[in-house]
């Protein structure tokens, strides 16, 4: 079942769940909500602080870029705990060239970027549309 807001999501990741898999479902629940403030209540509540830094960044990134993006009209609050912050970069391309870290550094959207994370420019993209059944 896909998480209903981006807590749950953070629960099924320390119960064992796969991060890309859980994350990438929330965000089609955040995508799919009826209305704005239900996307908005998705997000409200804090989720808890894992103890990986990695993880704790990219959930504060994910919940400020998704209510920017979305024109919520509002942040979380939580979303600007010190503890949401990486102390070095990371580049989320595994095998970052320098020529693709300084890439990063530029596309990086500011919510990521502010955190000390760098990835691509759309980093919640999702594919949409029918699936082929051949």
């Amino acid at each position: 079942m896909p998480p209903n807001t981006l807590a749950d999501a953070v629960d099924s990741i320390q119960a064992g769940a796969r991060q890309d898999d859980v994350l990438a479902e929330f965000v089609d629940t955040f995508d799919l909500a009826s209305t704005d403030e239900l996307r908005y209540a998705s997000i409200e509540r804090e989720p808890k602080l894992t103890g990986d830094a990695k993880l704790d960044a990219l959930i504060g990134a994910i919940a400020e870029y998704l209510a920017k993006q979305r024109r919520l009209g509002r942040v979380p609050g939580w979303v600007c705990d010190p503890a949401r912050r990486l102390k070095t970069p990371w580049f989320t391309s595994a095998d970052a060239s320098d020529a693709m870290r300084e890439y990063l550094t530029f596309s990086s959207p500011g919510e990521f970027a502010s955190r000390n994370i760098f990835t691509e420019e759309r980093p919640l993209r999702r594919a949409r549309g029918p699936h082929s059944t051949t």
